[in-house]
């Protein structure tokens, strides 16, 4: 399982995303190699690093977190077929986009409330103030690079892994329409063959104020999704 976040200069740690530090033993016992991903972006490696992937560099997060899974096939931890991408927020972006780069890689993948119409990102709830992080859609030139890697805009004319898209109703960061305006493209491409499922969550936002037993639930039911289609038992 390939995971990774690769913005805004966070540096995050492995314990970041509370599914992964929760499973780890469940996932371990059961064969599975857990791998986080530092990409440009983020703030690992200082600012440079996080300046080497924002605004027009911004592909490079995804190409390192390519590079990450080719690495694994390559060196053989994993096959493409048994090879499943994370990633949550920008995350989302990061695990939508190298899914619609590189489909031939991941037999599966989790795309937790992401932006992926990144044309319009800037125009709905709080996500103007990510503009110095992304660009101004509203200005020609930053549109014009943007236009090249939005993950909504790039859907290929091919089937891509299984996939569950999750969104917030009540998430105040990134508005659900990017999870539903995605889904709803994959579910209507004719190339599509894989299941590809829209996970709405009714009590919830961008991922918190949930109970206890219903990150319970969210938990178990995103991993059946990953251990189901990664052939686990």
């Amino acid at each position: 399982i390939l995971w990774g976040y690769g913005a805004y200069g966070t540096i995050v740690r492995e314990n970041y995303f509370n599914e992964f530090n929760i499973s780890n033993n469940l996932f371990v016992q059961r064969g599975v190699v857990l791998v986080h991903a530092y990409v440009r972006g983020g703030g690992e490696k200082g600012e440079a690093w996080h300046q080497a992937g924002m605004k027009e560099t911004k592909p490079n997060s995804w190409k390192d977190f390519i590079a990450c899974a080719e690495y694994l096939i390559k060196n053989k931890y994993t096959q493409s077929s048994k090879l499943s991408c994370f990633g949550g927020s920008a995350g989302g972006t990061l695990s939508g986009r190298a899914i619609t780069e590189r489909p031939d890689l991941f037999a599966a993948a989790v795309c937790g409330v992401p932006l992926l119409d990144m044309v319009r990102f800037h125009k709905f709830l709080i996500a103007r103030y990510w503009i110095p992080e992304y660009g101004d859609p509203d200005k020609k030139e930053d549109f014009d690079y943007i236009l090249t890697y939005s993950p909504y805009h790039k859907i290929p004319n091919t089937s891509l892994p299984a996939m569950m898209v999750t969104a917030g109703e009540n998430d105040v960061r990134v508005d659900p329409l990017h999870a539903k305006k995605f889904v709803a493209a994959l579910q209507n491409n004719p190339s599509q063959k894989q299941p590809v499922l829209l996970y709405m969550e009714f009590d919830s936002g961008h991922g918190s104020g949930k109970s206890i037993q219903q990150q319970i639930d969210d938990i178990a039911f995103k991993w059946r999704f990953v251990m189901y289609n990664l052939g686990m038992k």
